[in-house]
């Protein structure tokens, strides 16, 4: 037998002392690449607070450092991505997206105000580009002036916004004191306003020039004036649930952001879709020539709030998000105002309720990328299926709808869905709202049957064309729904009744041309602004909008060949709307104009 030594015990060797394993784990808990400096994240911290903090409140922080700091430094950027605890790349991609965020590096100096000069059409035809010509000398050069995508005051054109305080019908005296005056916010409302259409429609909402902050039917007159009564009805007894849903359907009400899918019988799709259900509301209203739904917030929100707690109780909502354009300061100082009024003193239990500031890219009126967006990310839109009544945001089913859509809810139900669908001409049913402006004496927000036609709105609605212009065109659906000549003046303007002549009502964005205009720069300002906004995700789009306009804006005559193949990629291959209706100027001009592209004038067509 072999004996064996006895078993020694072995000697413990330290790896690490224990302030370094702690200083392991801690740098295992930080983000890779640029740690932020101590006084950066006291400055976020001090503007968005110690958290946590939810990946979709991203751009809502953003907003807040780029208010605060006049723009968005790197360091600060670091710091959020830090607070957030995402990667430098998410925060940067999500802030060079929008418009209205400006990335700066240290040694830049931000302006000291900045001065937007809408460059849309109403704006354009109104002398907008004189403006951006002369102001940047006259302001100096701590006053930066640029131009901006139309901003939603068409029927003041032109428009300029003096940081967040808007300049109605401005001039260069007028932005010059707007200026001098340090003045650069939105002025209040009064909550004492007086305000409901429906009881005299169909109507003149407004005609010309108008306050920049109207007084508004506040929380209180509201409810005065028998306000959340309906609401109220709803949540107390769910047997009402279905007599609603049968008079949206009966009403024939269909989404008035443009799309004009049936608002009833989407609410039963959503409502059949597994819960927790969630709702978003679209008032990007970025469509070139459309202003009504800021006509109508700014003068009436709770209408607007009933709607949508209606529909929130009837298809099941679990949380709302209210997703609102940046541009629109007033508006949105008047919707956080009366939410928390209502909040404070709810008729019964809410909701959650979040409203959401959009950051300047058209593109969010898009639906699915308007929900990227209140998740906190750029604003690109998805492919479909799956539809976001399906997996929408966060994942689940979602009910999506325009700010007038939900506006008329009340209406229809207590006055009945004959009141709404007893409207109409030209074997059209409905009530439209209509932005109208250009060249007519009385632009605003009309609110007229749907089946009129152009010259009855401009007739009966608008005062007549300014007097000594003669009508030769208009844009019946903004920038998308191409451009119609007068000879088609007598068309009715409804859902399905333009697409024959190759244009849309969409948002009902009425843009009115006379003989002192060309439909050949309507098209280019039209293609312009696409090729802005394109948010680049797809090629036919990105490329061939910047494409189209380039070759649009050369002299001489337009070559036809090449712009219709361009056409027929961005209409076939684009993901979204914005590409696929991008063409419709350029197709409608080389139909209705031909004279004004080719010098034969060949091929006109009526």
């Amino acid at each position: 037998m072999i004996a064996s030594s006895p078993l020694q015990t072995p000697t413990a060797v330290p790896v690490a002392t224990p302030d370094a394993l702690r200083a392991q784990l801690r740098r295992r808990g930080q983000l890779k690449g640029r740690q932020p400096d101590d006084a950066s994240r006291a400055e976020v911290r001090a503007l968005i607070g110690t958290g946590p903090h939810r990946r979709d409140q991203l751009i809502e922080h953003l907003h807040a450092l780029n208010d605060a700091h006049r723009g968005l430094w790197e360091r600060h950027l670091v710091a959020l991505a830090a607070e957030i605890r995402l990667s430098m790349a998410e925060v940067f991609e999500v802030a060079s997206f929008y418009h209205h965020f400006e990335v700066l590096r240290e040694g830049d100096t931000p302006a000291a105000l900045t001065v937007r000069v809408c460059d849309g059409l109403s704006c354009a035809m109104a002398g907008a580009q004189a403006l951006l010509a002369k102001l940047p000398a006259i302001l100096g050069p701590d006053v930066r002036v640029i131009p901006a995508p139309c901003v939603g005051r068409c029927e003041q054109a032109p428009v300029a916004v003096v940081g967040q305080s808007p300049v109605l019908l401005a001039d260069v005296a007028s932005v010059q004191n707007a200026c001098a005056s340090g003045v650069t916010t939105h002025p209040a409302a009064r909550d004492d306003g007086a305000f409901d259409p429906a009881a005299v429609a169909p109507c003149v909402i407004t005609a010309g020039l108008q306050d920049v902050a109207p007084a508004y039917v506040g929380y209180a007159a509201y409810r005065t004036q028998g306000g959340y009564a309906l609401a109220t009805a709803v949540q107390a007894d769910a047997r009402i649930t279905e007599t609603v849903l049968k008079a949206m359907e009966d009403s024939g009400l269909r989404g008035l952001g443009g799309a004009g899918f049936p608002a009833g019988r989407k609410w039963r799709i959503v409502r059949e879709q597994p819960a927790p259900r969630l709702m978003a509301v679209n008032i990007d209203e970025g469509e070139p020539g459309t202003f009504k739904d800021r006509t109508y917030l700014e003068r009436d929100p709770h209408r607007f709030l009933e709607g949508l707690l209606v529909a929130a109780q009837v298809v099941g909502i679990e949380a709302v998000y209210i997703y609102l354009r940046d541009e629109y300061h007033g508006a949105r100082a008047i919707l956080s105002a009366e939410l928390e009024r209502l909040q404070a003193e709810p008729p019964f239990p809410l909701p959650r309720i979040e409203l959401r500031r959009g950051a300047g890219a058209y593109i969010c009126g898009e639906e699915s990328a308007m929900i990227e967006s209140i998740e906190g990310k750029r604003g690109e839109p998805r492919l479909r299926p799956p539809y976001i009544a399906q997996v929408g945001l966060f994942g689940r089913p979602t009910l999506e709808h325009n700010f007038e859509t939900l506006y008329w809810v009340r209406d229809i139900v207590q006055r009945g869905p004959a009141w709404f669908s007893g409207f109409g001409r030209n074997g059209r049913t409905g009530l439209r709202s209509f932005s109208v402006s250009g060249r007519v004496q009385q632009p605003g927000v009309k609110l007229a049957p749907a089946g009129i036609t152009l010259r009855e709105l401009v007739d009966d609605y608008c005062g007549g064309m300014v007097e000594g212009h003669t009508l030769y065109a208009y844009l019946p659906g903004g920038a998308s729904g191409g451009i119609l000549p007068a000879s088609l003046a007598d068309a009715p303007l409804d859902f399905d009744t333009l697409q024959p002549h190759g244009s849309f009502i969409g948002s009902a964005a009425v843009v009115v041309l006379s003989e002192a205009d060309s439909a050949r720069d309507a098209a280019l300002n039209a293609m312009r602004f696409f090729a802005h906004e394109s948010c680049g995700q797809c090629t036919p789009c990105r490329v061939g909008t910047e494409k189209a306009a380039a070759m649009m804006a050369q002299p001489g005559d337009w070559d036809a060949v090449t712009l219709e193949d361009l056409a027929v990629v961005m209409t076939d291959a684009s993901i979204c709307g914005l590409g696929q209706a991008a063409p419709n100027p350029i197709r409608c001009v080389l139909k209705y104009f031909p004279h004004e592209v080719h010098a034969s004038g060949a091929g006109a067509s009526t």
